[in-house]
């Protein structure tokens, strides 16, 4: 990597956010001396302090620093000429956008972030210096002392306190996105007590990726910070834990069942790295014989095929090692997720004799509330008939109607209907011409001859 005053330094550090779209104009006044804004003109204080926050973390970001790190910034000499851009010259106002940013909890020093036991995320919880300093007090006075202004403007060196803004920070932002992406990745494991384990030099491997490699400083750093302020993992010694967060019995500690398995875990990826460097000799070898067949160099080609025999005879050995271990692994993970779902068992036979022994689902207690329920529902129906029989009454229905009396009513149209039928027979028959038969007097003689 370059110097960092090189102008080639200076290049890619203009063509990175948000300095690609500042123009030179906006950039000297950012690098000047900001702290009187704070006061004096708050709304441009706060604008400044937000273009330093995403220019520093995207400086991180990148890891234009060359200390190999994506979460920790080195605020220190080095870190002015890094910054240092032509027209703008050095930034005077680092010191006081270090110190705004660590009162503002996006930067902690990460010597008080490794050691804290309490969690960033803890209102209470203030870098104590800067707090004692700040809170309720003007930040100029605050910065006069904690040494990094003086009567006349920023202190350039030389004074015991110029330092006091150089150090290790750790970039909140950044550390939150990685550790999102670790637990992101560990969530997609198959479930297993093994895929849970990591050692420290595993974690980096595993945690790593092609754009950013885990150096061991980022990897305590994001380890404290899952710890601590995540809930999401154990750490103890050399073991790392994941825990299942939505687990709420998730045994939070590394037992002894966790060391073995995880040493045949890491037995095992031992072994596959011997056998994946031994398939690679083999072939190397493979590679070297046929050459040199080519060239009818026999003697050369007959020397290679007997080292890639020899490393093939070890490779099967190898190779059956590695299927006894990977068998043991599997065999103590069963054994383990037993363990766990008898463990289960017990807490849900337990919770439910818990829920069973409850007062209210006694037999005495449900017959009392089941009679409860009936009386209750009988009142019910008893003031639904009432307020539905004050509504006939408003509405002027004397009462329910009965079924008897409407047939009784029924039949006595019936009849009624019958006379008038009668009635209309009758008067039809008067309107007829009278009949030509003798009367009925006429009649009487020949009843009685019939009689007779």
């Amino acid at each position: 990597m370059q110097p960092p005053s090189t102008p080639k330094a200076s290049s890619a550090l203009l063509a990175l956010p948000p300095y690609a779209t500042t123009s030179p104009s906006r950039l000297q006044s950012l690098y000047s001396d900001i702290s009187r804004q704070k006061h004096s003109n708050p709304a441009s204080y706060t604008s400044n302090i937000e273009w330093w926050r995403q220019a520093l973390e995207n400086i991180t970001r990148s890891g234009m620093q060359g200390r190999g790190s994506n979460v920790v910034l080195t605020a220190d000499a080095n870190l002015m000429s890094l910054l240092r851009v032509p027209g703008a010259g050095k930034p005077l106002a680092l010191s006081t956008v270090i110190t705004e940013l660590r009162f503002q909890k996006a930067l902690f020093s990460r010597s008080e972030f490794l050691t804290s036991n309490e969690s960033i995320y803890n209102a209470g919880w203030l870098p104590g210096r800067i707090a004692a300093y700040v809170v309720g007090k003007p930040l100029w006075w605050a910065l006069e002392q904690l040494g990094v202004v003086g009567e006349d403007g920023l202190i350039s060196g030389g004074g015991a306190k110029d330092a006091a803004w150089q150090g290790d920070f750790v970039v909140i932002s950044l550390l939150e996105k990685a550790a999102d992406d670790i637990l992101a990745k560990q969530s997609l494991k198959a479930g297993g007590p093994a895929d849970a384990l990591y050692s420290f030099e595993s974690f980096k491997r595993e945690f790593s990726a092609e754009h950013r490699v885990l150096t061991d400083s980022d990897a305590k750093v994001l380890l404290k910070f899952l710890e601590r302020d995540r809930h999401a993992v154990v750490v103890n010694s050399n073991v790392i834990k994941f825990i299942e967060m939505a687990n709420a019995s998730a045994l939070r500690e590394i037992t002894s069942v966790d060391r073995g398995i995880l040493e045949l875990k890491d037995a095992v990826a031992h072994l596959q790295l011997q056998v994946d460097e031994f398939q690679r000799k083999m072939n190397e070898y493979t590679a070297k014989a046929t050459a040199a067949l080519k060239e009818k160099h026999k003697p050369v080609a007959l020397t290679y095929l007997r080292s890639r025999k020899q490393v093939e005879d070890v490779l099967k050995k190898r190779l059956g090692s590695l299927e006894t271990l990977e068998a043991t692994l599997i065999s103590v993970e069963t054994a383990a997720g037993d363990i766990e779902i008898i463990k289960s068992y017990e807490t849900s036979t337990a919770t439910l004799r818990s829920i069973l022994a409850h007062p209210s689902l006694q037999k005495e207690s449900i017959e009392k509330t089941m009679d409860a329920v009936a009386e209750a529902n009988a009142d019910a129906k008893e003031i639904d008939d009432a307020i539905r029989i004050g509504g006939d009454v408003a509405l002027g229905i004397e009462g329910a109607f009965d079924d008897s009396e409407l047939e009784e009513e029924l039949k006595k149209l019936a009849l009624e209907a019958e006379r008038e039928k009668v009635d209309v027979r009758l008067g039809d028959d008067s309107l007829r011409t009278p009949d030509t038969r003798p009367s009925h007097v006429e009649l009487e003689p020949r009843r009685e001859v019939l009689a007779s």
